[in-house]
């Protein structure tokens, strides 16, 4: 009879994971970084402040204060953005770092986690930008079929 240690049962599960799946852990994770505010929280703390269209959120990971990610999120309510802040935080895509300052300096920086999944976000993020037409278009289209 063999044994199994609990990091290679650990190892194990991990190779089965499969998002297709009800009870994957990997379901909620995707779950979490497909909402809105999280890919633009995640795209935001790697830009430099402008929104200007065709902007791709690179360059390097800068940390943002809360009233930055704020004006740069139009449209976030204050308890959405510090839900989503905090989400981020624990799941280890973000840092927060207090500053003892006076007032107190609260500022949010991606981590080596969340830069990775950044890359991710920036594709998808442009590939909304450029195709953003060509979906209202075809949206137009098909409800004019329908009536």
């Amino acid at each position: 009879m063999t044994t199994t240690t609990a990091a290679q049962k650990r190892a194990q599960a991990k190779a089965e994971y499969d998002t297709f799946l009800a009870q994957c852990p990997s379901r909620k994770l995707l779950d979490r970084i497909a909402d809105k505010w999280v890919t633009l929280v995640l795209a935001a703390l790697r830009t430099d402040g402008s929104h200007q269209f065709g902007a791709d959120c690179a360059g390097d990971p800068r940390p943002m204060r809360y009233s930055e990610l704020s004006r740069l999120l139009a449209g976030v309510s204050q308890k959405m953005l510090t839900q989503t802040l905090r989400s981020l935080e624990r799941d280890g895509l973000i840092t927060r770092t207090v500053v003892p300052t006076v007032p107190v300096t609260v500022t949010y920086e991606l981590t080596e986690l969340g830069v990775s999944l950044h890359q991710v976000i920036r594709g998808l993020k442009g590939w909304a930008e450029t195709h953003v037409d060509d979906v209202l278009a075809n949206r137009a289209a098909y409800d004019n079929q329908r009536t």
